[in-house]
């Protein structure tokens, strides 16, 4: 679990790059049902020699089913929606960068939180920093109002999430959730793929290689140690870690793909860095 913060910022900012590499070469409810199902292909084996133990009555199957459904169906599915409509990702990265103060907002009403005055200081300085990492990259482009309005419909999703999974989440087996929230998804979104893009796909080495990323990195990996930070600590400090994703983003297309990283994106960085150490302080 000390690691659990590190490696989970690595991988959700590897996500977004992903994404909008795959887009392009299927439509966003085709890439996302792809994802849940390969998912699940790697999964259930496992649990056929793990054998988790199974959700403890209705309310923890309620529970795993609504945190499922806001991440992997809302969260992911207007994220999706809105790189297929146009925005970039630098546009999506800022307006999701606002979900640490959001949670910090809802905390104390719905999860039973309260946020320290020194905590709004790092949560101030980490948005400030992410801020000037996606200006500095240029990367934040004239959106559609489409497009904004899904990247603030994902934004609400994963916000709740977070709060409803701190409040409820109970104690289910990471294999159990995984299982369960990625056959939801897969059975909502396949019918959708299907009626409206037709499972149109158009492989090649790019998308297998994003959609491989995305269900062992975002699916399998990122989202268990996310859930297991909410449950371990306070939703608003786990959700400062959100401020490094767009400058992880980064530093990542810097060194995977030689994408410039301003001078002016340094400082951004250090100080995001600096506000989520202020807000994750106990």
């Amino acid at each position: 679990m000390r690691a659990a913060p590190f490696v989970f910022v690595l991988l959700w900012s590897g996500g977004y790059t992903a994404a909008k590499v795959a887009i392009p070469h299927s439509g966003p409810m085709t890439l996302l049902a792809l994802r849940f199902l390969l998912a699940l292909a790697v999964l259930l084996p496992i649990c056929l020699v793990v054998r988790p133990a199974l959700p403890r009555g209705a309310r923890q199957w309620r529970d795993l089913a609504v945190v499922g459904f806001l991440i992997q169906v809302v969260y992911f599915g207007l994220s999706y929606v809105a790189f297929d409509v146009g925005i970039s990702a630098g546009g999506l990265a800022l307006i999701v960068s606002l979900q640490p103060i959001l949670v910090a907002l809802l905390a104390p009403a719905l999860a039973g939180e309260r946020v320290p005055a020194v905590r709004w200081v790092g949560l101030a300085l980490g948005l400030a920093g992410a801020t000037i990492v996606i200006v500095a990259r240029s990367s934040v482009e004239a959106e559609s109002a489409g497009a904004i309005a899904a990247g603030v419909g994902a934004l609400a999703a994963m916000s709740i999430a977070t709060l409803y999974e701190k409040r409820h989440g109970g104690e289910a087996h990471p294999l159990t959730a995984n299982v369960v929230q990625y056959a939801l998804g897969a059975a909502l979104l396949l019918p959708v793929a299907l009626i409206f893009e037709g499972l149109a796909v158009d492989w090649n080495t790019d998308y297998a290689l994003a959609l491989g990323y995305l269900v062992v990195g975002n699916s399998l990996i990122a989202i268990t140690l996310l859930l297991a930070m909410i449950r371990r600590g306070e939703a608003s400090q786990v959700s400062a870690l959100l401020f490094l994703v767009p400058p992880g983003a980064a530093i990542l297309a810097w060194i995977v793909i030689d994408e410039q990283m301003p001078v002016a994106a340094w400082p951004g960085l250090a100080l995001a860095m600096a506000g989520v150490f202020i807000a994750s302080r106990r």
